[in-house]
Order: C-alpha cells, then sequence, then structure tokens
C-alpha cells in the first residue's frame, strides 16, 4: 500500500516537472527579420613592437579568428553565413592584443602554467540601416597551457584554443543578447 502511494505520489510530482517546464530553449532571441550575417576579415592591430609585450608575431590570427567565428555560427545554427551585400547584419572586428602571462611557477620559480589572452573590438551593424546594433571594446577569449607535465602542450594549440573560446563568446553575444 506505501508502495503504491509512494510510486502515484512521485509520478504526480514528476508529471508536474514536465508540465511546468523549466523554461530553458535552444531557440536565439534574435528577431525573426534577422536570418544572415557576413563576417568581415578582422583587422589586425596588434602592436607587436609596443614596450612591455613581448614581441612575438602570430601570423595569419586575423584570418584565423574569422574563420573560427563563422564555424561557429555555422555550428550554432541560428543565422546563415552570406555575402554582404545579402546579409542581415555585418560583423567587423579588430585584433587588439594577445597576451600571455604566467599563471603557476615550480618551487624553483620556473613557470609551470600560462594563460593566453586574445582581446578584440567588435562592432555589429545592421546591414539595411547600416546602424550599429551593438560594440564591444574589449571583448576576450582565453586559454590555459602547462609546459611542463603530462599535460604539456604547446603554445600554439593554447592559441587555438582562444580563438575557439572567442569565436563562442562572439556567437553567443550576437545570438542571445538581443
Amino acid at each position: 500500500m506505501f508502495s503504491r502511494f509512494f510510486r502515484s505520489m512521485v509520478y504526480g510530482l514528476w508529471s508536474m516537472v514536465l508540465i511546468a517546464g523549466c523554461g530553458y530553449t535552444t531557440k536565439s532571441t534574435l528577431p525573426s527579420s534577422i536570418k544572415t550575417i557576413h563576417v568581415e576579415t578582422f583587422k589586425n592591430n596588434i602592436d607587436f613592437a609596443a614596450e612591455g609585450r613581448r614581441n612575438l608575431y602570430l601570423p595569419l590570427l586575423e584570418i584565423k579568428v574569422r574563420n573560427a567565428v563563422i564555424n561557429r555560427f555555422l555550428f550554432d545554427g541560428n543565422l546563415k553565413i552570406s555575402e554582404a551585400d545579402k546579409a542581415d547584419l555585418v560583423l567587423k572586428g579588430q585584433l587588439l592584443s594577445y597576451d600571455r602571462s604566467a599563471l603557476r611557477y615550480t618551487d624553483n620559480g620556473d613557470v609551470q602554467e600560462y594563460r593566453v589572452h586574445i582581446t578584440v573590438s567588435l562592432e555589429m551593424h545592421n546591414a539595411q540601416s547600416e546602424e550599429a546594433v551593438w560594440t564591444e571594446t574589449g571583448f576576450g577569449g582565453e586559454a590555459t597551457y602547462f609546459v611542463t607535465g603530462a599535460s604539456a602542450r604547446s603554445e600554439e594549440a593554447a592559441v587555438e584554443d582562444a580563438i575557439t573560446d572567442l569565436a563562442r563568446r562572439i556567437v553567443e553575444r550576437t545570438v542571445e543578447d538581443w
């Protein structure tokens, strides 16, 4: 008898949860009129010769960032990639900085873990009205990597992860923040 009562209570509660739902949706908050986007090639405005910076030039970083953003929009599926003259939105971006900072040291004072951070400036424009939809002046993506031990990997691999993180954040900013 108790088992039957307990089972009916569990089924009843479970049914209420299913009916009520949690309010989560995978749909975007984009207006229904926005269906396509064009991503312009990012401009590389990183001053690699600035004092206090590592003099490290990352070849084709602007192309890699643009390609990662396009791939992330394709993966997300809420907006289709289009040519500039046929797009509803146009994304323009500039690379502002690439930084590597030490996070963790060994007992001897050697760096064990680094964080790489890529900062961009973004402008999203409505292609029809040519007015700005949103702008971000210090948007970033980051990743960490170990230089020693079982989890060691290269700085280049961490840069790829930082680019992927940046692309994910850009798409989320575009699709979810209307």
